[in-house]
């Protein structure tokens, strides 16, 4: 589980590429102080399991599947990405729930500044617009953001410089590809309301709301 508050920016040392899975090498500092085998770290926004490391970085396998539901499948070595270990119990919440399982991707359409914040707009697909909500929470490439404005098919976030500066947002611009994550809890809250398409029955009903008192 992670937050969305990036904790520093790696770098891509390496892709490779298999038939069935790939690996990618990744450049830190910080989320190695008490890196495990086995730990899992968010590499813009996809929860990756470190199988390996050294003082330099640390290598992740990861699934052909990831890659292609991902902006990971665009990754060159030299590439900055965001990093955040897994978060501690009992550290700090200061993004929202962050699972680290991208739901989809966006496209940057316009990065716009406005006085000392940059406004970005993210053209993104309707089973990603279905869960944004104005003031609601977004993973955005792993960056906990609150989403400002919607459309049908794009979603507005305001970045302050402190976020800009310590992620690799600072460094997107018109068409480039994101990650994205919808907020957990209104998947949840769809699927028990039985709003979704693969049920027809609910044991939520208005009528058992009200007896129970809501």
């Amino acid at each position: 589980m992670f937050t969305g508050i990036i904790e520093e920016i790696g770098t891509v040392l390496s892709v490779k590429k298999g038939g069935q899975s790939s690996a990618v090498r990744i450049g830190a500092s910080k989320v190695l102080k008490d890196i495990h085998t086995g730990d899992s770290i968010a590499v813009n926004g996809v929860c990756l399991t470190a199988v390996t490391f050294d003082g330099q970085g640390f290598l992740a396998d990861v699934m052909n599947e990831t890659f292609e539901k991902s902006s990971l499948k665009s990754l060159k070595p030299g590439d900055p990405v965001n990093l955040e270990r897994a978060m501690k119990a009992g550290g700090r919440f200061g993004g929202h729930i962050v699972a680290g399982h991208v739901d989809g991707t966006g496209t940057v359409t316009s990065v716009e500044q406005d006085a000392n914040a940059v406004w970005f707009t993210v053209a993104a697909p309707s089973e990603i617009m279905r869960y944004c909500v104005s003031k609601g929470s977004i993973a955005l490439d792993g960056i906990s953001l609150t989403i400002a404005k919607t459309g049908d098919q794009w979603f507005q976030v305001s970045v302050i410089p402190h976020t800009l500066k310590e992620t690799v947002l600072g460094a997107k611009k018109t068409g480039d590809l994101v990650n994205l994550e919808n907020d957990m809890i209104g998947k949840y809250v769809e699927k028990l309301m039985n709003l979704g398409h693969d049920e027809k029955t609910s044991a939520i009903t208005e009528e058992m709301l009200m007896k129970a008192g809501f």
